[in-house]
């Protein structure tokens, strides 16, 4: 059996807007195997947070960068060298990482790149390997190191090239780059250049020569090429701003110009003798947009053509574009400021003349935007619409007059996972009987046969896949709400495990030393009729005949769903340490929420985001102490972060006599506050539904505060920001409502950055639960 890298990540869970922890802010611990190096404690004894998240004794185990070749011969993962060298002490330890690969069929372990070979000359230490990138033929390897966060995710960094011929390593970026100064770096279709992104202009460099040519020359006053504005990044999830053309003689890219957005200012009091500032454009609801435009640039001539879009401006956004399966053509998404509708065009990437395609439309809104996927040498491409009620796939001729459903059924496709071509498979995940569950199904192309599940039955739970490009392999990944996540390597075709890659032994053996709780999928009916799902979680030592009182965790927005019946990491472990503490847990997932359950589940919320998704709230509280009679109503609380946050305070505000103790973190209590294209999309334009953003916000109602509030914010939040929360302190004190509040200096919206936060957070909610809820 092949020896597998393994990756221990101590997470915080208190990332995100309750979807899944960003490993982005994970401490990871690195070990050969799977062996948990902390001492065993006694069968039963208390779990405690320091247990949790100081000594990550409930780690999971993850494997390291893993990527399919793209023939599907092959996988590769990141290990650490065999070879080894002594240290001061006199200990042998590694030398650095090797890129090996495994043969799916004998699972036969080869080293495609050591780390000597990723060792820069005159240098003893061999490169940090953030990502890598394999040319087509398997002959250049594009490493990314030395990686800076930009927003969200580490975007910015140096390049190097090992060309496998000749075994040359080289920094890309000219002569004497700056440190840590490209982005998005890519190989051209024949890897005989690279193309990247510096000080906002992209520049391509010729492999053979290292000469380095500059294609866009008018960045600076907000112009911007080849990458997004925070809000683009952000709201449409799309970071890098160019594709190269198929013959590799063109690139197209986006423009944005972003001078007439307002800047927002963040401070940082405390690392530097006096504040510093940051600033950057950030358009919130109602204010000016940036200007997007999409071009052509020849890379002989260094000219660029505009696609000449139909009434283009600030009040548009361009959120998908790519090449239409040739390189004469892009196909551009043109999508107004209401999103409600996108034209389709195919630009001539000669010309920039534009020809519609299709147009996609709403009532309400779309919400969501992917690249078209090209069939048949560009003769048709597969679309992702709600046009029948729910999200399902379509084969679309490239004039757009036929559209074929691949997947049709009620029911939702939640992703696409690849395309076998070749074959005629479309694979994608969806779970038509259980929505808190997710699993594998294949369509033909042809749609002569639709949604074969491929997932066996044996795997109940959520399922997701990381397949080779051909459709032929995957790394499987299966949890369960109570069972953490096992990776096996399958072939696809039967879905025949040939290797279990990460069993997760060592913390399933921990959790089976403790005491086992009960949890339950349940579903309950709002006033209306609208079945609404949920999750409760009962102490190992439940006795029906006792009152308990009930924490309730909340998302409750659009971007994420909670009751899945999936691993939770830190988050379950937590709970199930409150649960020991004498409490009941539970969550629902009201109207709005992104559970798959059809356009007007999802689109009811228009106009109104945090009433109705409120009253569901509400209402399924209700129904629970009505079916339950162990729920001590007279000692409700809440949390969330982000969304759940807003969420928490709606119902703490407009529900004062069912929720007393409430806990949020990096909350938006002002929907006008918050970013134009997110906020808009759900809430509508403020001139058309001014009432439903004062009746939505949390701040309206804040005067109704009755119970015990614990506000949470970081003051370096770029995201949803810090200004909120000071404006609800500021009518909180207005009508006298006492309340707590923590502040973390400098802390993102995921609050995790800084030593010891987010073991300080978990305790300080752990005792305010403790000190104002218990019986």
């Amino acid at each position: 059996m092949p020896k597998i890298k393994i990756t221990r990540w101590l997470c915080s869970t208190a990332l995100t807007t309750a979807i899944a922890v960003s490993l982005a802010a994970c401490q990871n611990i690195t070990t050969e195997n799977t062996t948990n190096t902390n001492i065993n404690l006694k069968k039963s004894a208390p779990l405690t947070v320091e247990r949790i998240y100081k000594e990550g004794e409930f780690s999971s185990d993850y494997i390291s960068r893993l990527r399919w070749l793209a023939d599907g011969s092959g996988y590769t993962i990141v290990e650490k060298s065999a070879k080894t060298k002594t240290d001061e002490k006199g200990k042998e330890i590694s030398i650095g990482r090797d890129i090996v690969v495994y043969n799916p069929e004998t699972l036969q372990r080869s080293v495609l790149i050591s780390a000597q070979q990723l060792t820069p000359k005159g240098t003893e230490k061999p490169l940090a390997i953030d990502n890598y990138t394999w040319s087509d033929d398997r002959q250049k390897l594009l490493i990314y190191t030395n990686s800076k966060k930009v927003w969200r995710s580490n975007s910015r960094g140096d390049y190097w090239l090992l060309d496998i011929k000749t075994n040359k390593l080289m920094q890309l970026g000219g002569k004497k780059p700056l440190e840590s100064s490209l982005m998005f770096a890519k190989f051209s279709p024949d890897a005989s250049k690279v193309a990247y992104v510096v000080a906002d202009n992209i520049y391509v460099e010729d492999l053979a020569n290292n000469k380095v040519s500059q294609l866009t020359f008018d960045a600076g006053d907000g112009k911007i090429n080849g990458l997004f504005d925070w809000v683009y990044e952000e709201e449409f999830t799309i970071k890098d701003g160019f594709r190269w053309s198929p013959d590799g003689e063109k690139i197209a890219y986006w423009q944005l110009d972003t001078s007439g957005s307002k800047d927002f200012i963040m401070i940082n009091n405390t690392d530097e003798l006096y504040p510093t500032i940051t600033k950057f454009p950030y358009p919130k609801v109602g204010e000016t947009n940036a200007l997007p435009k999409v071009g052509v640039v020849n890379l002989t001539t260094t000219k660029t053509i505009w696609a000449n879009l139909p009434n283009n401006s600030r009040d548009m956004y361009i959120p998908r574009m790519n090449w239409s399966g040739n390189s004469q053509q892009i196909l551009v998404q043109h999508v107004n400021r209401k999103q409600d509708t996108n034209i389709l065009y195919l630009a001539n990437a000669n010309t920039g003349d534009v020809t519609p395609v299709m147009t996609e439309q709403e009532e309400t809104f779309l919400d969501f935007f992917d690249d078209a996927r090209w069939l048949n040498q560009g003769n048709s491409f597969l679309w992702t619409s709600e046009r029948s009620g729910w999200r399902h796939v379509f084969n679309i001729t490239r004039d757009g007059k036929t559209a074929l459903n691949l997947t049709e059924g009620d029911f939702d496709v939640i992703s696409i996972q690849t395309i076998d071509e070749e074959n005629g498979w479309l694979y994608y995940i969806a779970s038509p009987e259980n929505v808190a569950q997710r699993y594998l199904y294949r369509s033909k192309l042809d749609g002569s046969l639709s949604n074969q599940r491929v997932t066996p039955e044996e795997f109940a739970g959520t399922n997701s896949y990381q397949m080779s490009a051909d459709g032929q392999w995957a790394i499987h990944s299966h949890s369960t709400f109570s069972q953490p996540t096992q990776k096996r390597l399958v072939k696809i075709e039967g879905h025949q495990t040939k290797h279990m890659m990460m069993d997760n032994k060592v913390l399933i053996d921990k959790l089976a030393e403790l005491p086992k709780t009960d949890h339950e999928f349940f579903q309950v009916t709002a006033q209306d009729g609208v079945v609404l799902d949920g999750y409760i979680i009962r102490p190992a030592d439940f006795d029906p005949k006792k009152k308990y009182p009930i924490i309730f965790y909340v998302y409750g927005e659009s971007w994420g769903q909670t009751v899945t019946d999936s691993w939770r990491g830190n988050a379950a472990m937590w709970d199930q340490m409150l649960t020991e503490q004498g409490y009941i847990i539970a969550s629902i997932d009201n109207r709005g929420t992104r559970t798959p359950k059809g356009r007007e589940w999802r689109k009811s919320i228009y106009g109104a985001v945090g009433v109705l998704s409120s009253r569901d709230q509400s209402d399924a509280l209700t129904a629970m102490a009505n079916r339950w009679d162990y729920i001590d109503t007279d000692h409700v609380a809440i949390w969330g972060h982000s969304g759940g946050g807003s969420m928490t305070l709606n119902m703490m505000f407009r529900y004062p006599e069912q929720y007393h103790v409430g806990i949020s973190l990096a909350p938006v209590p002002d929907q006008r506050l918050y970013d134009s294209i997110y906020q808009e999309r759900y809430s509508g334009l403020l001139a058309d539904f001014a009432e439903g953003y004062k009746q939505g916000s949390p701040i309206t109602h804040a005067k109704n505060l009755q119970g015990k509030l614990l506000l949470i914010h970081g003051t370096g939040d770029d995201n949803v920001h810090y200004q909120g929360s000071e404006r609800l302190i500021n009518e909180l004190v207005k009508h006298n409502r006492q309340f707590d509040f923590m502040s973390y200096p400098n802390r993102s919206h995921g609050l995790y950055e800084g030593s010891g936060t987010t073991l300080h957070i978990k305790t300080m909610m752990t005792n305010y639960f403790n000190t104002h809820l218990k019986l």
